[in-house]
């Protein structure tokens, strides 16, 4: 997870297409001859990417874009705590 391109991807994607890279990506992921590299990067932009359109969500519902990247860091660093 990298904040700045978080940022980057909610900036300048919209959701549509944030939902249909996560497809493909997902997609890929599933292909057996994908190698352990290959998907640690696909990995890797799937939470990026999962990470924009939760920023894009907050926002809609009022949250600054700061508060709602800081939001969603912290609930992934919660999660790899436990």
């Amino acid at each position: 997870m990298k904040l700045p391109i978080i940022r980057q991807f909610y900036q300048t994607q919209t959701t549509e297409n944030l939902e249909k890279t996560l497809e493909v990506l997902e997609a890929f992921s599933e292909f057996r001859g994908a190698s352990e590299e290959d998907l640690n990067v696909v990995g890797e932009l799937i939470t990026n990417i999962c990470g924009a359109l939760e920023v894009h969500a907050e926002v809609a519902k009022g949250t600054a874009e700061r508060d709602a990247l800081n939001g969603f860091a912290q609930k992934v660093l919660g999660s790899i705590d436990k």
